[in-house]
């Protein structure tokens, strides 16, 4: 397949277009092991600069006590994903707190805000997916929040953020939806895309077919002009599903 040249500017067509899992960007750094699904930091390609306003999803394995110093952000929307063991959070809103293994921590870098990410374990690395969003509205006040999915019940999707904080998500200065699926082998969902919508499905763990293409740990798949998402799992599987303007 031919890919578009930024995915980011995708539009209503029909389209589907697979990420593969071996095929990301990929950084060790000893302490941090890293893979790209978009360009980021020293990884460059064109044809895979984000997708909607999707920008960034990272998989990111930290080492035992290490992490990421303190550093700066702006006018991003930030979610990270905690796939196993633990993520030291501190921010310069004063929030300090640990994230486990099925948490997700959202902060909205608005105007500016610092903070740094720590792997507090001395024996278990810690494995996250960091996600970026492009916000719709630039320099608003920084925020933070989190919600906990550890018992999620499987074969159902669960909103984990929206525009407008329904249902007890996370509120995020975007036009998307985040939902997270849990699901055991053989279990099937199916979420539903409004005209003009688009979706960016991506396999954190296990093995599902979504929308016929079968997917891995670490691949995901771009879906234009679809009128549902269907995922169905061949193994254990937790998937992240966003549903874009």
């Amino acid at each position: 397949m031919v890919f578009p040249v930024n995915l980011s500017r995708a539009h209503s067509l029909n389209m589907k277009v697979i990420r593969r899992s071996d095929e990301r960007g990929h950084a060790n750094h000893g302490w941090l092991d890293s893979y790209f699904t978009f360009s980021f930091a020293e990884y460059f390609d064109p044809q895979w600069l984000g997708f909607r306003s999707l920008r960034v999803i990272n998989d990111d394995l930290i080492l035992p006590s290490r992490g990421f110093g303190t550093h700066p952000h702006r006018d991003m929307e930030i979610i990270s994903y905690v796939l196993s063991g633990a993520l030291q959070h501190r921010d310069s809103l004063g929030h300090g707190r640990v994230i486990r293994a099925g948490e997700f921590q959202y902060l909205a870098a608005g105007s500016g805000v610092e903070h740094s990410e720590f792997n507090p374990s001395t024996t278990e690395a810690t494995r996250l997916l960091q996600i970026w969003i492009k916000p719709d509205t630039l320099g608003v006040k920084p925020r933070y929040a989190e919600r906990q999915f550890t018992q999620a019940e499987t074969g159902r999707l669960h909103l984990v953020a929206s525009p407008t904080g329904r249902d007890g998500s996370m509120e995020i200065h975007q036009d998307a939806d985040l939902l997270l699926g849990k699901l055991e082998a053989r279990q099937s969902v199916k979420h539903p895309l409004a005209a003009n919508r688009h979706a960016w499905i991506h396999v954190a763990e296990g093995e599902a077919t979504i929308n016929g293409a079968k997917l891995s740990g670490g691949d995901a798949v771009a879906l234009s002009g679809e009128t549902h998402v269907e995922i169905s799992a061949t193994k254990p599987s937790q998937v992240l599903l966003f549903d874009l303007n």
